[in-house]
């Protein structure tokens, strides 16, 4: 799988030692809390596991450190961001992408290399759970554009001398839009008198 359009090239080169700090957003939908930043102080890459929704969000998170991105169903067929993307930093071995079940599919399950981190987003819930030896992460949506969605977060992984360890970070959440005015049902025809 070709790495697609990241900033490997800016960090391949940087000496990452034995602490390796990424921040990881998904499902920003056009809206960067600028809280996002404070969290990324200090991470050597920040990934983004695709529905962007603002080319400019990329751009500010690479004020911060080297960005990797993937496409996410919402960002549309004019993106040049890959579906899916494999890279090795650090020594850590991760696989990127927006839906968890297609980056199975498509990556994780036709490769034979093992990962380290795997990384995607679209669900809106942040979780983390290891499966055989592989720590399989969503950060939850940055911005948490529905009602019914959790409180948005971002999350930090970090490598430790037992292995990786992930942080939940809560940020702030947009204005909720209301939903659109409906009309008024005439009287009698939701079964009252």
């Amino acid at each position: 799988m070709s790495p697609g359009r990241d900033d490997r090239e800016q960090s391949e080169g940087r000496t990452f030692g034995e602490a390796l700090r990424i921040g990881v957003v998904s499902d920003t939908h056009g809206y960067l809390d600028p809280t996002i930043l404070d969290a990324f102080a200090g991470v050597d890459l920040i990934l983004h596991a695709g529905d962007v929704g603002d080319a400019k969000i990329l751009d500010t998170l690479r004020t911060v450190a080297p960005v990797t991105a993937v496409a996410g169903n919402l960002d549309g067929d004019g993106t040049d961001l890959p579906a899916e993307v494999s890279v090795e930093v650090a020594g850590v071995r991760l696989a990127l992408g927006h839906k968890r079940k297609r980056l199975t599919k498509r990556l994780v399950s036709a490769s034979d290399r093992k990962f380290d981190l795997v990384v995607f987003g679209h669900e809106h819930v942040p979780m983390a759970s290891w499966v055989d030896g592989t720590l399989w992460l969503n950060p939850g949506s940055a911005s948490a554009p529905y009602e019914e969605d959790d409180g948005p977060t971002v999350a930090v992984v970090e490598r430790v001398q037992a292995g990786l360890m992930v942080c939940f970070i809560p940020v702030g959440r947009p204005e909720l839009q209301p939903p659109p005015p409906s009309a008024k049902a005439p009287k009698g025809k939701l079964g009252h008198s």
